[in-house]
């Protein structure tokens, strides 16, 4: 992590009529989102603004960490994650405060807010099933089905310790209630071909190789493929693997975001909530799309058509302070399976 603020320079030439000749400040960011493409994001708001981004940058529990160490003289103004679990942490040890906005009230929806509104999701990546077309003929349609006997030994998935495995488990307790779930991921352990392991693009490789028949994934790993490529699957591979929107005709696609928060002791408090509502505009959620393959956080926002060729689905509209609520929950229903 890096161990002195990387400052992003305000890009130099004409920057037209409507941007500030002087900036009016800084914003100190502390961001594990690792994504090369966010570099637009940051550096159009410098352009729009004049506000010079400061960033520190490092996996969210060593910034959270950083943060609760620096106290109440962190220089801290916003904190950006990946995931509810690492931002309701962030809320519970009192590193965010509320954060009062007419934009962000009105442009991002009410369950992709905290109940406090200390944070917002400001995009979303469906988590969903792929499978293999060459060898599962009656791919799942649920995310219940994963714990079907005739799946065993296909099933690839993450380790319980991975914050996605623990949001998608959470949201089916809010769901289904601890002891249906527990069942669920008994019967899905008992179908692993493999012991967890890797991230979601590993997961998507292990159908390529054979190895795996069915596996979980966030979509963006696999929408990326699609539009990149991926040096360790070729465009064979990739015809290979079958994907479904699961629980399309009851609760939805589970869908995990990337939000931030104002932090509690923020210096710079206004140029944060302008950060923030600007990650609101219909500019910077196109980006998360065409950048990074992710889903707009605000309706009605154009999707990249690396992700439009995944197809119109109806994702789980929960609470996001469910899934936090269930988090516990989720740990021991995992711990109980003996899942890895």
């Amino acid at each position: 992590m890096t161990s002195t603020f990387t400052r992003v320079l305000l890009a130099a030439g004409a920057l037209g009529a409507a941007v500030p000749a002087v900036a009016e400040g800084e914003l100190n960011l502390y961001s594990s989102r690792h994504y090369d493409t966010d570099e637009r994001l940051y550096s159009d708001f410098e352009e729009m603004t004049g506000i010079t981004i400061n960033r520190i940058e490092g996996k969210a529990d060593e910034l959270i960490a950083r943060m609760e160490a620096e106290g109440a003289n962190s220089p801290a103004d916003i904190f950006m994650t990946v995931d509810t679990v690492r931002l309701t942490r962030a809320k519970d040890l009192g590193l965010l405060q509320p954060t009062e906005s007419a934009v962000l009230e009105g442009r991002i929806p009410a369950y992709l807010q905290d109940d406090d509104n200390t944070w917002f999701g400001f995009s979303q990546r469906a988590r969903i099933l792929f499978y293999d077309k060459d060898t599962v003929d009656n791919p799942p349609v649920t995310y219940q089905d994963l714990a079907n006997p005739e799946y065993a030994g296909l099933v690839c998935i993450r380790s319980s310790s991975n914050v996605y495995t623990q949001n998608i488990t959470a949201a089916l307790v809010a769901h289904l209630g601890q002891d249906a779930v527990q069942d669920w991921a008994n019967g899905v352990v008992a179908n692993f071909a493999r012991a967890p392991q890797g991230g979601d693009t590993d997961q998507l490789r292990g159908i390529a190789s054979g190895e795996c028949g069915i596996a979980m994934s966030n979509t963006y790993y696999f929408a990326r493929a699609l539009r990149k490529g991926d040096k360790s699957m070729t465009e064979a591979d990739l015809e290979r693997i079958g994907w479904i929107f699961p629980n399309q005709n009851d609760i939805g696609a589970h869908m995990n975001i990337s939000g931030g928060g104002v932090a509690a002791n923020a210096p710079n408090k206004e140029n944060a909530v302008k950060f923030l509502e600007y990650l609101a505009s219909d500019q910077a959620q196109e980006y998360f799309s065409a950048g990074n393959d992710e889903y707009p956080a605000v309706p009605g926002v154009s999707l990249s058509p690396s992700v439009a060729t995944l197809g119109i689905f109806r994702g789980d509209s929960i609470e996001l302070s469910d899934i936090a609520d269930n988090i516990g929950g989720a740990v021991e229903v995992l711990n109980g399976a003996g899942w890895e």
